[in-house]
């Protein structure tokens, strides 16, 4: 493809201000893409931390949900322990295929949209949209908890506290999945070895006979007297509870992009890894906390003798570390600064999943395209934002109680599991209507018995969920995920109608003269060749169209449709490294003016008008922050062209003009199609 002119490197610095460079270093160019991608190594830490660090809460919840019913009830903690952990090697198994067939980075998105339809798909993503936002919510705020287990004194700023640690976070992926992986990679891996250690140690004292005590071992608990059918449920709450060991493990399905290549093998070995080692560390938590006696309520007060109104309950994790190495102990507090660690940068697993979630949905037409926009740092950037401020609110509102906001968490999680696994099942039936060879077919049989497995299971916890949940606040999610799915609805139509009143209907002729011209064209789309007619109707000297290429495959694809359809004028295509629009223009305005001398350039920008609102949200408005910049080179007037959207007869009540080549137009002009480097200009004017 020709190319034009290449901005130089150093050119966004002077542009960026000095307190966002120092936050976020300075700006990656597009070519350094393939530098962010991530090893293994350094993948585990940021797309497991939050399946990992869910070892740290989840057997405390269990617990927490059978102690309900007194403490004779934890004889049943062991099976519905290994119904969990059965349950998570089911949805290993099932997602490591779900990562070789789609390994594009939809993850149960793509799959329900291709094989259940656009409704299963958008639901799908509502799901998973309203879970990371969960988990973003839970993790700081377990993570603050376990601050506050070490530290008591801190309890009265819980709430500040995880509003800080968003806001840390945000600042830390917003600087690059690379540098993010680099940051949190030591943390997560000493929550690993630490635990580990513990449990070993743990293990071996109650296998020589001196089992470590947890300090609540001593307290009676308060009990609910319970009929045969609140027996059966309270079993089934507890196994929804922890349940919640299960969250993130979608992420490494949905991160597949981000991995380097072979993208496949090593997204699936970090899965099979995470999930290794998230059993290993629920099952021998879940060991010692029986082991040791740990009493944990929802209400302290239930704990006969604790002294509820003036001391904060402990964590489970924090029982268990007190019990095996003492509670003012260093080892204590290792482990108590490495779960609080963990648990706070679990929370990047949804800051790497959301944002790519959210470019996918964007690509689509189900969200603003603002999502799929990359920063400075080569990051979706926009979706790391709205994802801190969701979950910012949600702390605000639940005041940060981590028992609360678990009950509203693995609910999303299971109906993205759910559907996912089924779409699997129909895309594995599928496949076998068309394969041929053996190995493909063994291979296929093998995936759809997983991915059945996998179904079967995951809508009976679904439904366990569900029931067990509804009434402790999870009905907020299923209200929050159908409006959600409503609104994605809502914006794909939109972007669709925009899409259909845009399109290129028959090629258009034209011919003119005048003064310099630069008409900025991003795609062959009616508003732009709106702005091709407006310039050629003033008569200009020379008239080029100009297209910033931010993106190879657009700027092809426009070169094969600009020649195509045979346009009066040529073509001009400017790279960006840095993705920016103003400062490639005005640089092939300065080498313009200094081959031709001093000359007036006139910029022709098309602009969207609309009626609504809402709809300023959905469109980018880079015209007008191209035509600001622009608006300060010496010479150079702006000429927004509007088109108006149906929408905008709200406010002007008329239609768009017709676009040129169209029979009311009432014009015939030659065509003339070129593509040129910026020397063949030259020669041209």
């Amino acid at each position: 493809m020709s190319r034009a002119v290449t901005t130089d490197a150093a050119e966004p610095a002077e542009d960026s201000p000095l307190a966002k460079r120092i936050l976020l270093g300075d700006p990656l160019t597009s070519e350094q893409l393939n530098d962010q991608l991530l090893p293994k190594r350094r993948a585990l830490p940021i797309f497991a931390s939050d399946a990992l660090s869910s070892v740290a809460y989840a057997p405390q919840e269990l617990v927490m949900i059978l102690l309900l019913g007194g403490t004779a009830f934890l004889a049943f903690t062991p099976p519905v322990a290994l119904a969990v952990i059965v349950l998570l090697v089911v949805v290993v198994a099932s997602y490591r295929q779900l990562i070789k067939a789609y390994p594009s980075g939809g993850g149960d998105y793509e799959v329900a949209r291709t094989n259940l339809g656009e409704r299963a798909g958008v639901v799908v993503a509502s799901a998973l949209l309203v879970d990371y936002v969960l988990t973003v919510a839970v993790s700081v705020a377990s993570g603050v908890d376990n601050i506050i287990s070490a530290l008591p004194g801190l309890d009265a700023w819980r709430v500040p506290l995880t509003v800080l640690f968003v806001a840390l976070l945000v600042i830390v992926n917003l600087r690059g999945v690379r540098e993010a992986s680099q940051a949190f990679a030591i943390p997560t891996y000493v929550f690993i070895g630490s635990v580990a250690v513990m449990i070993i140690v743990g293990l071996i004292r109650w296998a020589i006979g001196d089992a470590p005590v947890a300090e609540s071992a001593q307290y009676a608990v308060q009990a609910e007297e319970l009929g045969q059918v609140a027996f059966i449920l309270l079993l089934l709450r507890a196994f929804a509870s922890g349940c919640s060991a299960l969250t993130g493990v979608e992420a490494v399905s949905n991160g597949v992009p981000a991995f380097r290549k072979p993208k496949v093998k090593n997204a699936q070995r970090t899965l099979v890894l995470m999930g290794t080692i998230a059993v290993t560390l629920f099952a021998g938590l879940t060991a010692l906390a029986l082991i040791s006696g740990v009493h944990y309520t929802e209400d302290p007060c239930d704990l006969i003798g604790f002294a509820c109104e003036t001391t904060p309950q402990q964590s489970l994790m924090a029982q268990i570390a007190g019990a095996v190495f003492g509670g003012g102990s260093v080892p204590f507090f290792i482990i108590q600064a490495a779960t609080a660690c963990v648990l706070l940068l679990a929370a990047n697993t949804a800051f790497n999943g959301f944002p790519l979630l959210g470019s996918v949905l964007a690509r689509d037409g189900y969200a603003p395209k603002s999502l799929n926009t990359r920063g400075d740092r080569l990051v979706f950037s926009n979706g790391m934002l709205v994802l801190g401020a969701a979950a910012v609110v949600m702390l605000l509102v639940t005041r940060a109680d981590l028992t609360t906001l678990i009950q509203l968490y693995i609910v999303g999680v299971f109906v993205s599991f759910s559907l996912g696994q089924i779409g699997m099942v129909r895309h594995w039936r599928r496949e076998l209507k068309y394969l041929r060879r053996p190995h493909e077919i063994r291979d296929a049989r093998i995936g759809l018995a997983i991915n059945s497995t996998g179904a079967c299971l995951t809508v009976v916890a679904l439904l366990i969920v569900t029931v067990t949940k509804f009434t402790h606040g999870a009905w907020i999610v299923f209200l929050a995920i159908p409006v959600l799915s409503l609104l994605m609805i809502g914006v794909h139509r939109y972007y669709r109608d925009v899409e259909h009143e845009v399109a290129m209907g028959e090629p258009p002729h034209f011919g003119a003269t005048g003064d310099l011209a630069v008409v900025l064209v991003s795609s062959m789309r009616r508003p732009a060749l709106k702005a091709v007619d407006y310039a050629l109707a003033a008569q200009h000297a020379s008239t080029v169209a100009v297209h910033v290429a931010v993106d190879d495959e657009q700027a092809r694809d426009l070169e094969q449709e600009w020649n195509l359809a045979k346009l009066p004028l040529p073509l001009v295509i400017l790279d960006s490294p840095y993705r920016s629009y103003a400062a490639p223009i005005a640089a092939f305005i300065q080498r313009y003016r200094h081959t031709h001398g001093s000359t007036m350039v006139t910029v022709y920008l098309p602009l969207y008008i609309v009626g609504h609102w809402w709809e300023k949200l959905l469109h980018n408005r880079r015209a007008r922050r191209i035509s600001q910049q622009l608006m300060l080179i010496h010479g150079v007037s702006i000429t927004l062209v509007p088109w108006l959207l149906d929408s905008s007869d709200l406010v002007y009540g008329r239609r768009s003009r017709p676009f040129p080549g169209d029979d009311r137009a009432g014009r015939t002009l030659q065509p003339y199609g070129l593509v040129l480097h910026t020397e063949e200009i030259e020669r041209t004017q």
